[in-house]
C-alpha cells in the first residue's frame, strides 16, 4: 500500500556523491512529487528534501541505496 511521506538526505561533500544521488533518484522519479534542493558551497553540503508517495518496500530500497554512499546521511518519515 502506498503511502505519503518525507524523505530527508544530507550530502556531505557534495560533489563527491551528488551525482550518484541524482542518478538513484532519477530511477525512482514516479513515486517522487516533489523535490527541493538547498545547497552550501561554503560548507561542501547539499541538502535534499523529497514528497513521496510509495510503499514501504521501495522506501527501503531507496533509503538503503542512498545511505550506502559515502558521505550521505538519509531519513524518512511516512504517514500513517
Amino acid at each position: 500500500m502506498k503511502k505519503i511521506g518525507v524523505i530527508a538526505i544530507i550530502v556531505k561533500e557534495g560533489r563527491k556523491s551528488i551525482a550518484k544521488v541524482n542518478e538513484i533518484l532519477s530511477d525512482y522519479a514516479a513515486e517522487i512529487h516533489g523535490r527541493m534542493g538547498v545547497p552550501n558551497l561554503q560548507k561542501d553540503v547539499c541538502v535534499i528534501s523529497l514528497i513521496v508517495e510509495m510503499d514501504s518496500d521501495t522506501l527501503g530500497a531507496l533509503t538503503g541505496k542512498l545511505g550506502q554512499l559515502s558521505g550521505v546521511t538519509v531519513k524518512s518519515v511516512m504517514a500513517a
